[in-house]
This record gives structure tokens, C-alpha cells and sequence, in this order.
């Protein structure tokens, strides 16, 4: 195979298919080209398959899931080799993609290569190799390197799903032994199956690996909500800041909600005149209060005090509850001078909302619903589905201490670096487990409301992509949750409490459906 220019992370440097070997992956090679024994009735040729794996370097130059500086070679190589040992009567070659024009030339050499399927392995989240890998009309086997690679995996998974895409399968686990049972469905083509034959043993495989459901049953908790009368009224006393740019100015409302833009500019000059002395309170607070401070230095909690009192004055100058910030862009622009993951953790601990990302959908649907339970925090999120455990992940570097809402019992947090770039301050959440939630979007547009509940059942402590990181068994269909990523997108907002049936109330009165999605 030709050698393959591969561009990493942001920068304009390439490596070479010979360079990267030499950086690590020699070992892996050798094995990658050595047919295991061969299935009984098969013909002597082993079912020779590409690992395609779509990243954007082999080690990660900027930040994004699951961290910069990453180094994905132990991984690859890690996976090259167990399925070369485990899956015998196959031949594994390799290639890396980080994008559509280097998938393309794959395939342009593989006219002559005898490959009969293709793993792709989606190991950063949103490169874009796998639709081209499906377009050769052979077995395509999709894999999620969790808590890397997650949201491209469930967004794209999802259109396939929904386009029905004929030739390829997929895998959602974080157990190796479900990828080598998949792999080896590709072993029907070679006998003389279609490719229907092999998504359809993909998907048999998938869910007979998948636990059946726990015990569901929760701990008590009485959630306090509005009428739905007044939760509309509460919603329009409310105002969402929405902080995406320089630009100022009024917005439109969303679910009666009304909203204005603030610019990067207002926010950071609040930032650089916050109290000093107060700061200083709170990021001894933070000291005394957190179970435990990992890289982060005392400079830097009180930056992210300040930012705090910051976000707290732009909020009460514009008579406004909720506020929402491009966080990265704004940082990473030189426009804002902190994150702001800690002064929204305690936005939402008192009862206020502080969003990320400036997700405006998000955070109206924060406002309605914290409206709704009087008080109790959103929890927005980058969702992973494992079904090796059955269990959906909501991973996100912002999260409440405060869950049942500002009067109720706090639970644990930690304060670490953001996890994408190892910097700043953020927030790991220790979430109570055993009790009922309610995760769900609100969309005007669509005037649908998206909903799924689940039992919390742990926190994940994996160092890969956001801190804090909420793993909920789901209450009904988990393959139907693989479904509806391409129509809403990535972030769901999850609520503690079983609020289903005030959440259709409040849908019925804005004339939205609810949707639920598994």
C-alpha cells in the first residue's frame, strides 16, 4: 500500500504511513498481515478486512474528545492485535483517515486489494470517513472509540439508521469481545451472504450481547412541581443572555421565553472588575468544600471566582436568570479570560442557569424545566451509549451539586482542568445513584419535545472527554436510543426526578409533541 499522508490535529504537519510505524507501531504491522487459522468450510482465502480508523492524528495535537496529546497508537495497536489473534480465518490490514478526500483514496487503492469489508473505527468524534467507507457497496462493521469518538458515532449512526443504509452495521461497546464477535459477522459475505446478511447478524449479535433490564425500582423522590399555568408565567418572567460573539442586541423568544445577545466584550470587562476580595472567598470555599482539587492552582480558582461574579453582574444588569456562553470559542478566541464552568456550576446550585457552548435550545430547555420543578438544576451533556452495560453516559465538564434543587442535600464534586485541553477549572459531579431521571430536549422549531428517562446506576471516572460523566440505565428500548441523533444533534439535558407526566403537561399547553426516544 502506497504511502498515506495523514494531517494531525490542527497544525499543518503530516505523518506518513512509514513515520507512524516508526513513532510506535512497527509491532503492530507484522501481526496486521498474518492470516489466523481458517474457518471450517470456508475457501483457503481468509476474509481479508480494513481497519479504517478515523482520527485526526495518531496523536492528538489540539484539543478535543477525548484530550490533547492523546496518544491513540497503543490503542490502535491494542485493537489490530486482538482481533488478528481472536479471529482466526481473517486477514487485517490498516489505514488511517482524517477526513472524505483521504477516505476516497483508500478506496481508489483497494480496487485491487481484495479487501472484503471495512472496521471503521471512529476515534475522534466528527471526521467524516465512514459515509465515503459506505459508498464501496461492502460490509462496513462501525465502532465507537467511547468517550472519543461518540458524537460523530451516534449522529452518524443515526443516519444510517434512519436512511436505512443497507451495508453497514454497527457496535456501541466498551467491550472488546463485542467487536471480535462483530468482526467475525463478516465471514457470512465471504461464504456467500449479502451484505443485508451481515448488518443483520451485526444487529442480532449486538442486542443478544446486551444485558437484559435491571431492577428499576428507585429511591423515593417527591419532586414539587408548577401548574402548567404557572410554569408558562414563570418562563416569561425568566430571560436567557445568550453570549456567542461580539454582537449585542435583542433575539427572539423561544417557548416564551425572551432572550438577548450579549457580547464577548461585556462579559470579560465584568470578569476583569469583579471584587477581588471576594474572589478570594470563593475560591477558599471551593478549597475547603471540594472532596478534591486535581491540577488546578489557587490563581486559577480565583479567575474562575471572578468570572463568576462576573457572569453574576451581566445577569442582574439585564434583569435576566439564565446565561449562556460560547465558552470555547470565547476562550480559545482570547475574548474571555476564564472558563466559565464553575460560575455556572453555581448558577445552577442557586437556582439560576449557567449553560454551555451557547446552546440556546439547551438552555431554554433548563429554563422551562427548572421553572417547572422550582428550582432543580439541568445537567446538559455529551451522551455515550455503552451496550456492554446498558447504559447511557451524559458526560459534560458542568454539573450541579445541587440536584433536587438549591434547598436540598449536596452531593460530592471535585474541580479539575477542563478535560479537552487540561486547562482551566471544572467540575466532576459525584451524582446520587438509584434514583429516577428525566432527560429530554425542547425544540420551538420542530415544537416537539425529545424525552427518555433512566435509573442512575454510577459515575464514571474515565480520564477520556468530560469530567463529570452520569451513567443512567434507561428505562425502556436502548436500540431505540440509537436513533434520533441526526434529527436533535448531540446535547441532551438531564433532570433528577421522574417528571414525565408534568413535562407532557407543559407540551400539551406550548402545542409541542413529545417524542420519546427509547
Amino acid at each position: 500500500m502506497k504511502s498515506r499522508q495523514l494531517i494531525s490535529g490542527c497544525s499543518c504537519h503530516s505523518i506518513s504511513r512509514r513515520r507512524f510505524l516508526g513513532a510506535g507501531c512497527a509491532a503492530c504491522a507484522g501481526a496486521l498481515t498474518q492470516p489466523g487459522a481458517l474457518l471450517a468450510g470456508q475457501s483457503d482465502k481468509p476474509t481479508r478486512i480494513r481497519i479504517v480508523y478515523s482520527l485526526h492524528g495518531p496523536k492528538q495535537e489540539g484539543p478535543d474528545w477525548p484530550n490533547v496529546g492523546f496518544d491513540f497508537r497503543p490503542i490502535m495497536k491494542q485493537i489490530n492485535t486482538e482481533l488478528t489473534e481472536r479471529c482466526p480465518g481473517f486477514e487485517f490490514v490498516w489505514s488511517l483517515a482524517n477526513g472524505e478526500e483521504q477516505a476516497k483514496k483508500i478506496l481508489e487503492e483497494d480496487k485491487s486489494a481484495n479487501i472484503d469489508g471495512y472496521l471503521v473505527y471512529q476515534m475522534n468524534c466528527w471526521n467524516r470517513v465512514v459515509q465515503t467507507m459506505a459508498t464501496s457497496g461492502k460490509p462496513v462493521l462501525y465502532a465507537d472509540f467511547q468517550y472519543a469518538g461518540s458524537g460523530g458515532f451516534l449522529v452518524y449512526t443515526a443516519g444510517f439508521l434512519r436512511n436505512q443504509t443497507p451495508n453497514v452495521g454497527f457496535v456501541a461497546s466498551s467491550r472488546i469481545e463485542d467487536l471480535i464477535e462483530a468482526v467475525k459477522c463478516f465471514g457470512l459475505v465471504k461464504k456467500g451472504g449479502s451484505v443485508s446478511d451481515f448488518v443483520a447478524a451485526t444487529t442480532r449479535m449486538r442486542m443478544a450481547r446486551t444485558p437484559k433490564a435491571g431492577d428499576l425500582t428507585c429511591k423515593t423522590d417527591t419532586v414539587k412541581t408548577l401548574s402548567t399555568k404557572e410554569c408558562l408565567a414563570r418562563m416569561k418572567e425568566c430571560k436567557i443572555l445568550a453570549v456567542r460573539d461580539q454582537n449585542s442586541g435583542p433575539a427572539d423568544p423561544v417557548h416564551g421565553i425572551p432572550m438577548e445577545r450579549v457580547s464577548f466584550a461585556e462579559v470579560n470587562e465584568a470578569w476583569k472588575a469583579a471584587d477581588k476580595d471576594e474572589s478570594r472567598a470563593i475560591a477558599r470555599r471551593w478549597q475547603q468544600n471540594a472532596a478534591a482539587i486535581v491540577d488546578v492552582s489557587r490563581d486559577t480558582l480565583e479567575t474562575s471566582a471572578a468570572m463568576y461574579l462576573g457572569m453574576k453582574a451581566v445577569l442582574k444588569k439585564h434583569k435576566a436568570n439564565a446565561i449562556t456562553i460560547n465558552c470555547l470559542g470565547g476562550f480559545y478566541g482570547g475574548h474571555i479570560h476564564a472558563y466559565p464552568c464553575l460560575g455556572f456550576h453555581e448558577l445552577n446550585n442557586e437556582g439560576l442557569i449557567g449553560a454551555c457552548e451557547c446552546d440556546v435550545r439547551s438552555t431554554a430547555t433548563m429554563v422551562s424545566i427548572t421553572a417547572l420543578t422550582q428550582g432543580r438544576p439541568g445537567y446538559i451533556s455529551d451522551p455515550v451509549i455503552d451496550t456492554a452495560k446498558r447504559q447511557i453516559i451524559y458526560a459534560h465538564c458542568v454539573a450541579s451539586k445541587k440536584v433536587f434543587g438549591p434547598d436540598g442535600p449536596t452531593n460530592p464534586f471535585e474541580i479539575l482542568t477542563h478535560s479537552e485541553d487540561r486547562q482551566g477549572a471544572s467540575v466532576r459531579s459525584i451524582f446520587p445513584l438509584d434514583y429516577m431521571t428525566t432527560t429530554l430536549e425542547l425544540d420551538q422549531g420542530k415544537k416537539q419535545v425529545l424525552l427518555h428517562q433512566g435509573k442512575a446506576v454510577d459515575n464514571d471516572r474515565n480520564d477520556r472527554a468530560c469530567r463529570t460523566k452520569l451513567a443512567v440505565e434507561p428505562v425502556g428500548d436502548i436500540e431505540k436510543l440509537f436513533t434520533m441523533w441526526d434529527q436533535w444533534g448531540w446535547h441532551r439535558v438531564t433532570y433528577y426526578g421522574d417528571l414525565k407526566e408534568p413535562i407532557y403537561g407543559l407540551a400539551d399547553a406550548l402545542g409541542y409533541k413529545v417524542i420519546e426516544e427509547a
